[in-house]
């Protein structure tokens, strides 16, 4: 019971410290790539002032510290790299020296070296050029988010004076815990397999076969890496997701101001047509994994191919509602300002406009989660399997690694398609520009819509044609 209640725990913090820490990046990245487009600072001038010599030992002997590590390990990664493949290759027949070193042992060096280099080298990088010119320590306009943070804290909390002022406050809250919510069911890592009470490390530091898995010999408590399993899996986060719809809708209605009631109104008919979208687009899916629970279908990627791979139309269909509902250039009519100045958030300030910027960002992360769970497989890696990566078919020799290790490149490997798709949204923003009100809609009804129905109809004649076959 403890280990339950602490383990779900840790996973909500580590929800919330993806989210709620990723976000004011986003708004940094956002803000540091209009700066190039428009050939200004940027976010760059918040800093902390340091002494003359501090600024200059951080530039330089610190600076080329960190990447004198780095070169010693990227030398000693391939020296054991080479190790590793004479033996492999080489030595065959003798995978284990006099010595007890075998070919697995010198990967497993190599693959620490390269850890070290990855972590060092890049730091080194950051480390010089974190102290501008004017001795401030300005870590490239990161500090800035931060300072927008606490500035928000203090700003004024105006309120129009005939605003409806109950349902202007409760507006930022119910755009905002939608986001939050719906990463609940969102599968991050592969499961977790606890030992038992006398030897709680026992899988941790071990090698978990499938067979384990298969045959249920896997002895204490599997802690799956996500925060609420419900039975009904995706439909949950249209449900949660829905009541955003509710939050811009209040916000425009309540602020008393023309341009606000504009901009919910917007955001509202948006939304509420680009729902509708976005989950017929992804019936297809359904259809194939045969299940609505999003663990169930990155185990069906995983045993069979990514989904991508058979649902290519749903999936690009999926990307662009997703935009559309995240409200997000070109979509971005209800924010439109040179229409409507800034939409059914035109009247509010301070926290109040933090949050809705939060929760506006947060629909970032979520949307990149859903589509590397529903379509690049989740945390699945090509060859890895739960006890390591089996490459018998490619070059003839597998990698056992124990269980932690394989969860850490499962979580990892999720976190990077989250973060790649998060990226091609922002790089969206400033490819295209503003539709008009009229296109965004005819682009849901007209096109969007019937190319998932033509989707959904398509898959079933394909699944019928497989099953009769």
């Amino acid at each position: 019971m403890i280990l339950l209640l602490v383990s779900t725990l840790a996973k909500i913090g580590f929800v919330l410290a993806l989210l709620l820490g990723v976000a004011p990046l986003l708004v940094w990245a956002e803000r540091r790539q209009s700066s190039m487009i428009q050939d200004r600072v940027g976010p760059v001038r918040a800093g902390i002032p340091l002494p003359a010599a501090l600024a200059e030992f951080i530039r330089g002997p610190m600076a080329w510290g960190a990447k004198a590590v780095s070169f010693a390990s990227l030398g000693f990664a391939a020296l054991a790299f080479i190790g590793g493949m004479y033996f492999l290759v080489l030595a065959g027949s003798r995978p284990v020296t006099e010595s007890g070193m075998s070919a697995n042992t010198y990967f497993w060096m190599a693959f620490v070296a390269l850890v070290v280099a990855a972590i060092h080298y890049p730091m080194s990088w950051v480390v010089k050029h974190s102290v501008d010119k004017r001795n401030m320590l300005t870590v490239f306009g990161l500090i800035h988010p931060a300072v927008d943070s606490i500035k928000m804290f203090w700003k004024e909390d105006f309120v129009p004076p005939n605003a409806d002022k109950f349902l202007f406050h409760i507006a930022p809250i119910i755009a905002l815990i939608p986001a939050l919510a719906t990463y609940a069911v969102i599968p991050f890592g592969p499961d977790l397999y606890w030992g038992p009470e006398g030897d709680p490390l026992l899988h941790i530091f071990g090698v978990v076969s499938p067979e384990m898995i298969a045959q249920g010999t896997v002895m204490g408590t599997t802690i799956p890496l996500q925060v609420a399993n419900l039975n009904v899996g995706i439909l949950y986060i249209f449900a949660i997701a829905g009541t955003g719809i509710v939050g811009a809708a209040i916000a425009g209605y309540s602020s008393d101001n023309k341009y606000s009631l504009l901009g919910g109104l917007r955001a509202a008919s948006q939304m509420v047509s680009y729902e509708v979208t976005l989950g017929l687009t992804l019936v297809g899916c359904f259809m194939v994994y045969g299940t609505l629970l999003l663990d169930g279908m990155v185990q069906w990627q995983v045993d069979h191919v990514w989904g991508v791979f058979i649902q290519p139309l749903g999936f690009i269909l999926f990307f662009f509602a997703a935009i559309a509902e995240m409200k997000r250039v070109p979509f971005d009519a209800p924010e439109g300002e040179s229409e409507i100045v800034a939409g059914y958030f035109l009247e509010y300030s301070g926290f109040k406009f933090g949050m809705f910027m939060t929760g506006e960002f947060l629909e970032h992360i979520v949307s990149g989660s859903l589509i590397a769970v529903l379509f690049f497989g989740g945390y699945d890696v090509p060859f890895l399997h739960s006890d390591g990566f089996h490459f018998a078919e490619v070059i003839g020799y597998d990698i056992q690694l124990p269980h932690v290790v394989v969860v850490l490149i499962g979580v990892g490997s999720f976190l990077l398609k989250t973060f790649i798709f998060v990226f091609l949204f922002l790089q969206v923003r400033w490819t295209l520009p503003r539709f008009r009100y009229d296109q965004i809609m005819q682009l849901c009804w007209k096109i969007i819509l019937p190319l998932s129905l033509a989707n959904i109809l398509i898959t079933g004649v394909v699944i019928l044609m497989i099953q009769g076959g």
